[in-house]
Parts: C-alpha cells; sequence; structure tokens
C-alpha cells in the first residue's frame, strides 16, 4: 500500500492550495480517508476526513470553513482544497487510510493504518 502526498508548497497569508493524494495497493472505496498536520514542535493533529461509506466529511474546528476534503473513488485520490490560509496552517501535511471499513472516529490517528509521507504547506504572514 502507498499514500503519496503532493500539492504543499509556500503562499501568502489568504492564499490557497490544493494538496492531493494518490493511493496504490488497496480497495480505496473501502477506507476512509483523513489529512493531518504537525507543526514544528506540536503533536500532529487532525485536519479533515471523509467516511467510506457516504463521503461524509468532518473537519476540525480550526479549518471548518475554510478547507474541504473530497475523494474520487474511481483514481484513487483524496483531495485538500485549503482557502484563506493563515500562518497558523504551517505544518507537514499527512494523507492517511483507515482501517476497511472503519467506523472511526476520524479524528483518532489511531484508528489510520496507512500514512503518506507528508508535505510541507508554508504560509507567510
Amino acid at each position: 500500500v502507498q499514500l503519496q502526498a503532493s500539492g504543499g508548497g509556500l503562499v501568502q497569508t489568504g492564499g490557497s492550495l490544493r494538496l492531493s493524494c494518490a493511493t496504490s495497493g488497496l480497495t480505496f472505496s473501502n477506507y476512509a480517508m483523513g489529512w493531518f498536520r504537525q507543526a514544528p514542535g506540536k503533536e500532529r493533529e487532525f485536519v479533515a476526513a471523509s467516511s467510506w461509506r457516504s463521503g461524509s466529511t468532518y473537519y476540525a474546528d480550526s479549518v471548518r470553513g475554510r478547507f474541504s476534503i473530497s475523494r474520487d473513488n474511481a483514481e484513487n485520490t483524496v483531495a485538500l482544497q485549503m482557502n484563506s490560509l493563515k500562518p497558523d496552517d504551517t505544518a507537514v501535511y499527512f494523507c492517511a487510510a483507515a482501517g476497511p471499513y472503519s467506523s472511526g472516529p476520524y479524528y483518532r490517528d489511531t484508528n489510520y493504518v496507512y500514512w503518506g509521507q507528508g508535505t510541507q504547506v508554508t504560509v507567510s504572514s
């Protein structure tokens, strides 16, 4: 199983980025997909998730209304559209796949069994 995150970069406050995570080696539609992030000196935190069954979406309070997660079961990819970026959004962003048919809770990283390598997002003030 491989998860490959891409799309990170340097952006100014208020800007946008779109992260993408390509997966292989798993039956994608059976897996809830999540995005987490880790800033320097901080613990990894939940950002957003999409359930496997209905594609329901979940967001951390800090990003709700600014970020949007979407999945493409035909392409085996999950994306994170990030708008109105703030310096506090600076972190390494990871995509992850929860165990097959997982019912969550999706904000808990221990429910995820496969992780991508991370992509750096830097928001300048």
